[in-house]
């Protein structure tokens, strides 16, 4: 993987960052990839990365800093990753959140969360071959009529 470059998200990744999706899930469902990566791509202090091998984005982590509330201090939270089917299993994925927790590690936030469906098993393992584990946090879920 020595032609993998890890850099930062940009608003142009957007249709890359759809492509993978879809491979992914087939369907966007209802999140706003275009809103969330134009609004990402803007922020000062966003922590979001790609990665592109021979060029071609074949993966996106999309991360959002907390600055407190329910008894955490500053924390960051990983709400979108993905990498193209075709290119999973080379640790494109391990390269991307190593270069989110050192660029984390810099502006000392400790604590980054995320959420698995917990039948996910492919996504829990990868996260937890990371090193994350439970948190002392439920989700909780609330659907709006």
């Amino acid at each position: 993987m020595e032609n993998l470059l890890i850099r930062r998200l940009e608003s142009g990744d957007v249709n890359d960052i759809c492509r993978i999706q879809k491979a992914i899930a087939e369907d966007l469902g209802t999140v706003d990839y275009y809103r969330v990566v134009e609004e990402e791509a803007k922020r000062e202090d966003r922590v979001s990365f790609v990665a592109e091998l021979d060029g071609k984005v074949v993966g996106f982590l999309i991360t959002y800093i907390l600055y407190g509330g329910f008894g955490l201090e500053k924390s960051a939270w990983i709400g979108l990753f993905g990498v193209d089917p075709k290119y999973m299993g080379r640790g494109i994925g391990k390269r991307m959140a190593e270069e989110v927790f050192g660029v984390f590690r810099k502006i000392n936030i400790k604590n980054v969360f995320t959420s698995v469906k917990w039948d996910s098993t492919d996504l829990l393992s990868f996260f937890k071959s990371l090193g994350f584990d439970r948190s002392e946090f439920i989700n909780l879920k609330k659907i709006i009529d």
